[in-house]
């Protein structure tokens, strides 16, 4: 059950400084078109790099922003088959609607005990990024897990995906590990967390 506050709707400054009002709630089946609708690319400025020292009893792993030449557009790393087979074997899908047109979801999944959760996908149509979607979101994937007695809860992330490392700091999610060559696609998972 999703608290009423994301039932009834959140009010979001959009480009035009007019409240965008969307509404959050539980993934149905029928929503499955709508999800997969979504462009899960996305353009970066910045990298995290990850550098790998190793000697006899030491292995010293550091990652470093580094600004690219140029903005590169990055797709996702899992397809679309791929998001459409995991979606219901989550924990927690929730939508966000906006005049009932479906704008962004939130999956999330269980990390070897159902004490810590990871937040594994979020995606916002691109004409509405920026505007506070992916945030409330989050906001609202955490107030579920509160009410579940959960209070451990990660995200996880392509080294690529500056815009989710914002997101990450900017709710309080601090950097607590990576997995190489994690994805389908063999990119390295970045993980944030945070307690609820």
């Amino acid at each position: 059950m999703i608290p009423a506050a994301f039932q009834l709707g959140l009010g979001i400054p959009d480009m035009d400084n007019d409240m965008v009002q969307i509404d959050i709630r539980q993934f149905v089946p029928t929503d499955l078109p709508d999800l997969l609708h979504i462009d899960h690319s996305y353009h970066t400025d910045f990298v995290w790099q990850m550098e790998v020292n190793q000697e006899e009893k030491e292995i010293k792993v550091k990652f470093k922003e580094v600004r690219l030449p140029r903005s590169m557009r990055v797709d996702y790393p899992r397809t679309i088959e791929n998001i459409a087979d995991l979606i219901d074997t989550r924990l927690l899908t929730l939508v966000a609607t906006k005049n009932d047109q479906l704008v962004g979801y939130i999956s999330v999944d269980v990390v070897g005990s159902i004490h810590i959760v990871n937040i594994t996908d979020i995606a916002v149509l691109r004409r509405l990024r920026k505007q506070g979607i992916g945030s409330a979101l989050v906001l609202a994937v955490q107030s579920w897990l509160t009410q579940k007695g959960i209070h451990q809860v990660q995200l996880e992330m392509q080294s690529k995906n500056h815009p989710a490392i914002n997101l990450a700091n900017k709710l309080g999610y601090e950097f607590c590990g990576y997995s190489d060559r994690y994805y389908p696609n063999q990119d390295i998972a970045l993980f944030f967390g945070r307690r609820v």
